[in-house]
């Protein structure tokens, strides 16, 4: 028998949270889909914080909510600079 004095643990296998990137790409692509213009709900969602102008298609909604707000500003101006000509 346990004792039931001690402290159990329990451990669940969490999901694999996906990088921002990954995130915006499936979530243009679900919008895209759906006839939506996918930089208006994305700039929508990001400056409101309300995730219904995000699709639920593809499970688009559900992926971005689990990332940061300023973690998707910060990855859209990475790839900006980095694919801007400064010359």
């Amino acid at each position: 028998m346990q004792n039931l004095g001690n402290t159990q643990y329990f451990r669940v296998a969490s999901e694999p949270i996906e990088g921002a990137k990954v995130v915006l790409a499936a979530v243009y692509e679900a919008l895209t889909e759906k006839g939506y213009n996918p930089v208006n709900q994305i700039v929508g969602y990001i400056m409101s914080g309300d995730p219904t102008y995000i699709t639920s298609h593809k499970n688009a909604r559900s992926m971005i909510m689990k990332v940061e707000r300023d973690e998707l500003v910060e990855e859209l101006l990475k790839e900006y600079i980095r694919t801007k000509d400064w010359h």
